[in-house]
This record gives C-alpha cells, structure tokens and sequence, in this order.
C-alpha cells in the first residue's frame, strides 16, 4: 500500500451519512511515569445501527483503547472511511465526468473515553498489554505520520486462492490493518503482550495474475483508451446506491454475470486500475487470527 507525502483536501462532493470522528480530539501528550493500560476493541461493522446482525457474519471493526492510571482517563482510536465504506469501496460516476470519482480516504480517530456498552455487548474489550507515558507519547507521534501519508482506505484483499500460503496480490488498508501496525510499533517500543488469540475479518476476493491497466490520466485522459474507459464505468454502474427494490436485483444479477459467469472485475488501489480475472470462490469473509506481536529480541537485546 502506497504512502502519499501529504493528505489532500477532500471534495464538497463526497458526502458522509455519518460525520467522521465527531468527537475526536487531538493525542494527549502523558507524564513519562504515566502506565496505560491498552485494550483491544472490536465490535460488529455498524452495531451502533444494526446489533449483532454482521457480527454473525464476521464482518468486525477493530479498535484501541487507552487508560491513564495517574488521571483515570479512557481513550478511544481507531482508523476508518471519512465517508462510510460503500464510498471506499466503489466510485460515483458523476454527469459530465469521464473517470470515476472516489470518495476514498480514511484516517485516524482519538477521543476521549471509552464506550465500554458499544465494544462489550457484541464483541471484546480486553486488556492486552500496559505500556509507559514515554512509550505512549512515541505512539502518537508514530500515528499522526501514519495518518498524514496512509490516506486512502482500501476494502478488498486480494489473492491467488484460498490456500494460507497463497499468492497476496493487493493487501486491504481498513481499521484492523491500522490496530495491527499500532500494536506493532507498541512492541517496537517495548510493549509486551498477552498470550490471547486475537481474530480479524478481511474480505477477499480470488483471482489470477492481476493485468495493469493505468491511471485516470492514461485511461480517461484526453489520449485514453476510450474502450478501456467505457467498459471500467459499465463495470463500476451497477454497484451505485440502488433507489428501488427492482433496480437493486436488476444491478445484483449484472454483477453476478460480470464477476461470476464472465469471471471480471476492475480494482482500483494506489491511485491505478487494474483488471482481477476472478476464479472461484471469486469472494470470501474470513475472520482469521493474526497473532499479538512480540518484541523485537536483536533491538532490546532480550
């Protein structure tokens, strides 16, 4: 996944049904002496909205929680879309504009406290490791670089097949890919973590090599390839918001012709378009663990 030197400014267009971190606040900066309890925090996509409903399905949100034992405060962080996932996962196309427009980002998010009935209820809120103010402070500075050049959030994994050793042709970028690095780096540090099994969804799709296509300018630019062009927005039309039921199963049986019978679908990540010919089983959630890091044994000489 590509790092990008700088954040650029979102556009009037793109437009969240729920504001991004409206409680959010900047990282405090802790005594030295300070010990802070680290949570692991994860709960069913949209639990706030709909219960346990993707918790059934293993489609979780992960999170990070924090308490200062010198102030007794909580704190929340997590990385998600500024515009909700549909707007990271396919583009408009808008009147008047021959690309596709993506409404993409995604970004960090702290704040006070620690909603201990939203992470309970349907999911974890387990302590897995205690670290310094000192290591605390080192984090935060380690998360707004992450923030200002990791900016463009991405649903899909993509490998060769279902095989644990398979090919991983494109990495997903969402929230646990986030916690995973901020556990990471807390073990840089020196954090030591728990033995428990922790568990993350990931959403794949399977296909064989992936073909490079280009970028917006090459292929919607002025000298673009216009067939190339056309069959990217033809690909991309069935998947907008639906307005009635019909239009929904109408758009529904165009994707399973495209992906399914005709095995094709169009990726785009860092900014490229890339063509994925789909095998069985074309798409699969899975909730697969992914150890708790240990620390780096060369660098604290243990």
């Amino acid at each position: 996944h590509r790092r990008f030197d700088y954040r650029p400014k979102t556009d009037p267009y793109c437009q969240a049904r729920y504001t991004f971190c409206p409680t959010g606040s900047a990282i405090p900066v802790v005594k030295e002496e300070d010990v802070i309890e680290v949570y692991r925090l994860q709960t069913p996509v949209w639990e706030f909205k709909y219960g346990d409903l993707l918790g059934h399905l293993k489609i979780m949100h992960d999170a990070v929680g924090f308490k200062s034992s010198l102030t007794g405060k909580n704190y929340t962080m997590e990385w998600y879309e500024l515009f909700q996932l549909g707007n990271c996962t396919f583009p408009h196309l808008r009147p008047g504009m021959d690309a596709p427009f993506w409404c993409n980002q995604g970004a960090a998010c702290f704040y006070e406290g620690i909603d201990d009935a939203h992470w309970k209820e349907n999911g974890t809120l387990v302590l897995v490791t205690t670290i310094s103010g000192t290591m605390f402070n080192e984090m935060a500075k380690w998360v707004k670089h992450d923030n200002e050049t990791g900016i463009y959030y991405e649903t899909w994994t993509v490998q060769a097949s279902p095989d644990k050793e398979s090919v991983v042709w494109f990495d997903s970028y969402e929230c646990s890919k986030f916690i995973l690095r901020t556990y990471q780096k807390l073990a840089d540090l020196g954090a030591v973590f728990k033995k428990i099994q922790t568990n993350y969804t990931s959403i794949i799709l399977f296909s064989g090599e992936p073909i490079y296509l280009g970028n917006e300018t090459s292929i919607f630019g002025p000298l673009g390839n216009k067939t190339l062009a056309a069959a990217i927005r033809d690909f991309y039309y069935p998947f907008k918001p639906y307005r009635t039921v019909r239009e929904f199963f109408v758009d529904l049986l165009k994707i399973i012709d495209r992906v399914i019978l005709k095995h094709q679908f169009y990726l785009f990540y860092n900014l490229e378009y890339w063509f994925l010919p789909m095998k069985f089983p074309y798409l699969k959630v899975v909730y697969e663990e992914v150890p708790l890091p240990t620390r780096n044994k060369t660098l604290f000489g243990a």
